[in-house]
């Protein structure tokens, strides 16, 4: 049976019990790993383009994201230090294999005090190869997210990672992703690198319900992974790309069936199932792009003074 991974990411709004309760209502659900985020408001880089989203002459360059809003709406959101021990108590407690997603090279010795059964690299961080050297030298198993990524990137981290067990996952980094814009078939392309491969999706929940995650077990996905809440959605921000308990419990129950039964509820639930398949290789659209350049470099460690970016071949001093 294929995995679900159900990530937490920052539906806790920063609260330690929210997040022991979201690990234990994913582990009812039937969810293999449960995903937190390694993500805190002090490694957010102030990038000033990104602050008007204009060049010098006025021109449309970049989104606007401007700093000072976007560090404050982060720090309500971080965790103590401690939270990740407690979140890994808690994910063993309920028979679930607990995950993080490491955003800065920085807090690699804090990720290193628990014992993991995975660490999961960002989209915009496949390429950054000194992190992945050292997520690779010291974890048994990775999932990489290749969205927003161009193929050769794909290819070098696949060689940065040939001698450790990895998952690749496709994905398209629109905030929500349109069904007519996942290409689903981009999973066939990345199982060249490797057996494991799968889909992390970023469609909108009350508009397209579970449909995109479906056709991708459908599809042949190894893993999927999904925004998970317990909150009402409209309380958070990754709220309305997130499922809930009851969603992942019929995704589950999806994964388990028949290669036959799922497809049958696939011809249900999208008679044309070739919109979502879409193309294995293809340009990024504009959207992307500027996505890419945003979160790319969003969040580096700071030593002194200095940002040394997560694709940066320098050794990072100890905090």
């Amino acid at each position: 049976m294929a995995h679900i991974i159900a990530e937490v990411c920052q539906n806790h709004v920063g609260d330690v019990e929210v997040l022991k309760d979201m690990v234990a209502a994913a582990a009812e659900a039937g969810a293999t790993y449960v995903k937190m985020q390694t993500i805190f408001s002090e490694d957010l880089t102030h990038r000033p383009r990104f602050d008007t989203g204009k060049d010098e002459r006025g021109n449309d360059v970049a989104i606007v994201r401007p700093y000072e809003p976007e560090f404050e709406r982060l720090r309500g959101l971080d965790l103590p230090l401690d939270a990740h021990e407690v979140f890994v108590e808690e994910c063993r407690k309920h028979g679930v294999h607990p995950m993080t997603t490491v955003f800065s090279r920085g807090r690699l010795p804090l990720v290193l005090r628990s014992r993991w059964s995975g660490v999961k690299v960002a989209s915009y961080d496949c390429a950054s190869y000194p992190l992945l050297c050292e997520l690779r030298d010291n974890f048994e198993f990775l999932v990489v997210s290749t969205g927003a990524s161009y193929d050769h990137e794909v290819a070098m981290a696949a060689n940065v990672l040939r001698n450790r067990r990895f998952a690749f996952l496709h994905c398209v980094t629109i905030y929500p992703t349109p069904l007519d814009a996942l290409h689903l078939r981009r999973m066939e392309w990345l199982r060249q690198f490797t057996p494991l491969v799968g889909f992390s999706d970023h469609t909108r929940i009350d508009r397209d319900g579970m449909t995109a995650s479906k056709v991708a077990l459908w599809y042949g996905a190894d893993l999927v992974e999904r925004h998970f809440t317990i909150l009402d959605r409209t309380k958070t921000k990754d709220g309305p790309v997130s499922m809930g308990p009851a969603e992942l419990y019929d995704l589950v129950e999806f994964a388990r069936l028949p290669k036959a039964d799922q497809e049958a509820e696939v011809r249900r639930l999208v008679p044309d199932v070739e919109p979502l398949l879409g193309q294995a290789q293809r340009e990024m659209t504009e959207v992307e792009l500027r996505n890419r350049d945003y979160y790319r470099g969003r969040f580096a460690t700071k030593r002194d003074g200095i940002v040394i970016y997560n694709w940066e071949d320098v050794p990072v001093p100890a905090a």
